[in-house]
């Protein structure tokens, strides 16, 4: 047997070894620098990953519960009159939706979900709006003063100026006002 490879294999091993011994040997002599502070959340680049969470958040479907105004009405006029006290500040209106049917809701959900996922995908290069333009425009023209006509036309409010002319996105699609009446 030719024990040539071995020894020249063994010494090979050696030769990495002791490379590796000096290195960590060197490295632990230089002397102690201040701990790198991590840079804050705000500094740091934003992934498109990021973006989508922020998405997420900002569009997501919040349950409608039952119209609080009324319940809030008759406990204050059943208590008995006090006197006048400083007003808090107003809170801002709160819009205002139609109760779609279930398989209107379903529907729309479904239309909804699609055109939040066309608009993560718009965010990649090379990709575009428009299927979420049309899916925000369906959902408007279908169910016009649902919750989900409301967070199309944010959504579609929520795209860069630019695509605005891209798509002919008018004014009249933009407008949120007629839910707080």
């Amino acid at each position: 047997m030719n024990t040539f490879w071995l020894k020249f294999a063994g010494a090979a091993v050696v030769a990495v070894v002791l490379v590796i011994v000096i290195g960590i040997i060197l490295s632990s002599n230089k002397p102690a620098s201040a701990p790198q502070q991590e840079p804050s959340t705000e500094t740091k680049p934003k992934t498109i990953y990021d973006t989508f969470e922020r998405d997420d958040k900002k569009f997501a479907v919040k349950p409608q519960g039952e119209d609080s105004s009324d319940s809030t009405a008759s406990a204050e006029a059943n208590a008995p009159a006090q006197p006048a006290q400083p007003k808090a500040p107003t809170v801002a209106p709160q819009p205002k939706f139609v109760k779609l049917s279930f398989e209107n809701e379903v529907e729309a959900q479904k239309l909804y979900e699609w055109a939040k996922t066309q608009r993560k995908m718009g965010r990649l290069p090379i990709m575009g709006f428009k299927q979420m333009v049309d899916a925000c425009r369906e959902i408007i023209r279908r169910w016009p003063q649902s919750q989900y006509a409301f967070l199309s036309k944010q959504m579609l409010a929520d795209l860069p100026e630019r695509y605005y002319k891209m798509y002919n996105i008018t004014k009249e699609e933009l407008d949120t006002s007629s839910f707080y009446k």
